[in-house]
């Protein structure tokens, strides 16, 4: 995966398809609570072997002991074949904050860091801002 440079709200205005307006609904509450971040649209083969677009919120750099920093993202939101993803890279004391709120977020999928969905009808989105929020401010010097 790779950073493109490419508008993200460009993007978002040329997606079409079943998860279109979903993915527009999805970027405004996360760019809500992330409000003045910077959004930027990665690309590339993901885990897995899949070309994947993911708009990503919040860029990082990963230090990861013995291996090279890697920059990625605390929020990424993905469309993919047959539903979304929202990617959340935060944890605190107690661990992943997906898997604090795995039990609140709806009708989801939940592995360690993604909540998967085949509409947004099915996730509570009470929780997930909730769950954004407590990303955010796990990540105070955001940009």
């Amino acid at each position: 995966m790779e950073l493109t440079g490419r508008d993200v709200d460009e993007f978002l205005a040329t997606l079409d398809g079943p998860f279109a307006d979903s993915m527009r609904a999805l970027d405004a509450i996360i760019s809500e609570v992330f409000a003045g971040v910077t959004r930027e649209l990665w690309e590339g083969i993901f885990w897995g072997g899949t070309e994947q677009q993911i708009i990503g919120y919040v860029h990082t750099v990963i230090a990861r002991p013995g291996k090279p920093t890697v920059e990625w993202f605390v929020v990424g939101l993905a469309r993919q074949k047959n539903h979304l993803s929202v990617y959340v890279n935060a944890a605190d004391e107690n661990g992943s904050l997906v898997q604090q709120y795995k039990g609140r977020l709806g009708k989801v999928k939940v592995s360690s860091a993604a909540i998967t969905f085949a509409s947004t009808d099915a996730l509570e989105l009470d929780a997930f801002r909730a769950l954004l929020q407590d990303a955010a401010r796990l990540t105070p010097d955001a940009t």
